[in-house]
């Protein structure tokens, strides 16, 4: 493994593992500043390969956060994905288990209720923010607006799957391509 390699793992690492402690809500709620850190601050990615890759990780089974992998990936190959992937899971992981130890020792604490309900409209705000970054960077004109308000529409006011939504919008951006 050359420097420069060994270099870009370390930036990998220092980039997501800060951001992987204030995920609240899963890595989609840091998905804006993933975006600028990628994309704007290290331009290890296009903007449009991010969205590719976002797509991407949504559309194959498993969890939100391995659109990180896959820029992980991109970035550094398999050597990439691998640091990616454990510096996005490895911090909350342990935070976690000791957090978790000490909510069993204080659980009829007032305090440990109040902090678990404030949690709530955090991670709602951070996946509300996510929304609008992803809604902003897939803009191309009224046609994929009308899709992002509808598709939100219908997962919010639907008990449907939103899978449906998906396909409707697949067959959209074939119909208009």
């Amino acid at each position: 493994m050359t420097g420069g390699t060994l270099a870009l793992l370390v930036q990998l690492a220092l980039t997501f593992a800060p951001l992987s402690l204030v995920a609240i809500g899963g890595a989609i709620a840091v998905l804006p500043e993933i975006r600028r850190q990628v994309v704007e601050v290290r331009g290890w990615v296009a903007a449009d390969a991010f969205m590719d890759l976002f797509a991407l990780a949504q559309a194959a089974p498993g969890p939100n956060m391995m659109v990180v992998s896959l820029i992980g990936w991109q970035v550094a190959g398999l050597a990439g994905l691998a640091v990616a992937t454990l510096a996005m899971v490895g911090p909350p992981a342990l935070l976690a288990l000791a957090l978790g130890r000490l909510r069993a020792r204080f659980a009829g604490l007032a305090w440990v209720r109040v902090t678990q309900a404030g949690l709530i409209p955090i991670a709602l705000g951070l996946n509300l923010a996510s929304g609008v970054v992803l809604a902003q960077a897939a803009h191309q004109g009224a046609v994929t607006l009308a899709l992002a308000l509808g598709t939100t529409l219908f997962v919010w006011l639907t008990r449907w799957s939103p899978l449906w939504a998906l396909a409707a919008g697949a067959i959209a951006g074939m119909a208009a391509a």
